[in-house]
């Protein structure tokens, strides 16, 4: 798990289990994408909530939901490259 450290001590992340965020404080959990199936069959990532595009048709689940934590690692890795 990646936790990104903005200045003033905001943290944001991919959320997983292998770290318990409660030990960071007050959270805010914000949904930043979605997986969803299409009519035919396939799946789409949708990250719209964070001005994203919508990455797809995949023909798994799982191929989207990599799509997905790749794209939001490369947004989470420009958002804070541009801070610092």
């Amino acid at each position: 798990m990646e936790l990104y450290v903005i200045t003033g001590g905001t943290c944001r992340s991919i959320y997983d289990e292998t770290v318990d965020l409660r030990v960071l404080g007050i959270r805010t959990i914000r949904r930043a994408s979605q997986v969803e199936p299409t009519p035919d069959g396939q799946w789409t990532a949708d990250l719209r909530p964070v001005d994203g595009p919508v990455l797809g048709p995949f023909l798994t689940r799982s191929q989207a939901i990599e799509a997905e934590v790749a794209w939001l690692r490369a947004w989470f890795d420009t958002l804070h490259s541009r801070r610092t």
